[in-house]
């Protein structure tokens, strides 16, 4: 081998000699302050090289030999790829983050930093400085960049404080500041040793790192109430030592003073016997008692991710009630609130509201109502043009059995014939597309004969009087007698109304009368009057006696 050569050769181990030994003394120097920080895991990729991670990952990318030094690399060119490597988190990119409005109900306005208050639009980003405001209608969701979700109630008021991303670490510090109202949050997992998601106010700070919560702050007297639903919270106050409340706990706190031990929550209210749909409003819910008395906060949702408050209430005396809401499907949330303000666990029920078109008015027959004849007249009120009616009768009140299930009707009334008996209707409006409403309220009714007249005996006249008898019909009859000198009655001198199946009357002038009598039920419904007869009341015989009587005196 050339003497050249080798030479070379000599001088390129001598150097490799001297790099190792660099390297080497480099590991064994003392870590620097910074090591000791908390550090982010980098899992290595192929073609990685410490000079690249520092320009994608640190503030500095000169300050690649530190990450050399901390993970004892040899080559900084050559990684092991599916190692880990440990990035201190003082060292790392730092950027503005922005939360955006994934949802927008009522009237709800943005202030920015040194800004004027405005409308706060749907898809909006948000950023640092921002304070965030609901009106007594108004609710809206955040989204932040670690995908932690932020829910403010009605009469809500937060600051975005601080919002702050390390690069493309994923890793995120969120920090708001709550003023009044009530926020409920998903926290997603702060598992990174940057990653934070804080909570402030006057009497209570809360910290967290992945976790279900709710906070609530009294603008009167800043006392706050938080409770934790999942994980588990730092909750530290003025005074005093942090306090951690896990799931299932709250803590209460006023300004000034330590925060309360952990109090058990109430357990979630039992919703099973809510109807799954609900036909009328306004909206109306009926909770079940609370033995301890406590109030309810309930809330509906257009869905499962809790994230569309649509309404927002707290009740007394186990009624939620709200006057309006689009038919459509939700899930109404449902928890109690105990004399300290803290609420419990949550009830979730889903429930179809299906209440348009609203049926009409019903005229009658109305319930308990009764109908005479042979045929019932199903009356109800005019509704939209272009719609039409669907009526059901039935003789149970649960409709399983339906003796009439009328469709496409389009006047505001419809006669049945019908045999005496008890019946059951309801009636629903259909839009065009055939979208039906839901069914009126039951209406049940009883068919009955109309009263007939009674079948009267041949008047007694007597030289006084004149009895007249007919036949008794059902109990609680009443009869209406009339007596007139014209077979139209136009004047009769006689009309009267008796209880019993007989009446007696002074013997009227000699002449020609006409009668007829008619049934009253014990309802008050008067039958027809019967066919008119004819009674001829004849001249007294009396006075023939007396012609007999008169030359008597003179006899005598």
């Amino acid at each position: 081998m050339p003497s050249g050569s080798c030479s070379c050769t000599q001088r390129a181990r001598v150097m490799r000699r001297l790099v190792d030994a660099s390297i080497l003394l480099l590991l064994a120097t003392p870590l620097p302050v910074w090591a000791s920080d908390a550090e982010w895991l980098y899992k290595i990729k192929p073609g990685d090289t410490l000079i690249n991670i520092a320009a994608a990952y640190l503030t500095h990318p000169d300050d690649w030999p530190r990450l050399q030094t901390l993970n004892q690399v040899h080559n900084p060119k050559r990684l092991k790829p599916g190692s880990l490597l440990r990035l201190p988190v003082g060292l790392l990119k730092r950027e503005a983050a922005l939360a955006k409005v994934i949802y927008v109900q009522g009237k709800v306005s943005r202030t920015p930093k040194n800004g004027t208050q405005g409308i706060l639009p749907l898809d909006a980003p948000l950023q640092v400085g921002d304070i965030i405001e609901t009106a007594d209608d108004g609710s809206v969701s955040l989204r932040f960049v670690d995908g932690s979700r932020l829910l403010l109630t009605p009469g809500t008021r937060i600051t975005l404080t601080k919002m702050v991303l390390f690069g493309k670490t994923g890793m995120a510090q969120t920090v708001i500041e709550m003023h009044r109202g009530s926020i409920e949050t998903r926290v997603a997992k702060q598992e990174q040793p940057a990653a934070r998601y804080e909570i402030k106010s006057r009497p209570l700070n809360l910290a967290v790192r992945g976790t279900d919560f709710r906070v609530h702050i009294s603008d009167a007297n800043q006392a706050a109430a938080g409770e934790v639903l999942e994980g588990e919270v730092e909750a530290r106050g003025v005074r005093g030592k942090p306090v951690a409340v896990p799931g299932g706990f709250g803590t209460l706190a006023v300004a000034g003073e330590p925060t309360h031990a952990p109090i058990a929550l109430q357990a979630a209210p039992d919703l099973d016997r809510l109807l799954g749909q609900i036909e009328r409003l306004p909206l109306h819910f009926a909770l079940p008692i609370n033995p301890a008395g406590a109030r309810y906060r309930a809330q509906v949702y257009a869905d499962r991710t809790f994230e569309h408050l649509l309404l927002d209430g707290v009740f007394d005396h186990g009624q939620a009630k709200w006057a309006d809401l689009p038919d459509g499907r939700y899930v109404l949330r449902v928890r109690a609130r105990d004399q300290n303000g803290l609420e419990g666990m949550n009830a979730d029920r889903e429930f179809v509201l299906n209440a348009r078109p609203e049926p009409p008015f019903i005229s009658a027959p109305l319930d308990g109502q009764k109908s005479y004849g042979s045929e019932a007249l199903l009356r109800w009120t005019a509704a939209l043009p272009e719609q039409t009616y669907h009526v059901q009768l039935s003789t149970k009140p649960d409709f399983q059995e339906k003796l009439v299930d009328l469709t496409g009707l389009t006047k505001t009334e419809h006669a049945l014939p019908l045999a005496p008996g008890q019946y059951f209707w309801r009636i629903a409006v259909v839009a065009s597309g055939q979208d039906q409403g839901p069914f009126s309220d039951v209406q049940g009714f009883i068919q009955r004969k109309i009263p007939e007249s009674p079948k009267m005996e041949a008047p007694a006249i007597q030289d006084k009087y004149v009895v007249f008898r007919w036949a008794a019909g059902e109990p609680g009859s009443q009869y209406q007698l009339q007596i007139a000198h014209d077979p139209e009655f136009s004047q009769p001198i006689l009309d009267k109304v008796i209880d019993t199946e007989q009446i007696q009357i002074d013997r009227p002038e000699p002449g020609a009368y006409y009668l007829w009598i008619k049934t009253i039920d014990a309802d008050g419904f008067a039958g027809p009057f019967g066919a008119p007869q004819k009674l001829d009341i004849p001249a007294s015989k009396w006075w023939m006696l007396l012609l007999l009587l008169l030359p008597l005196p003179l006899a005598l």
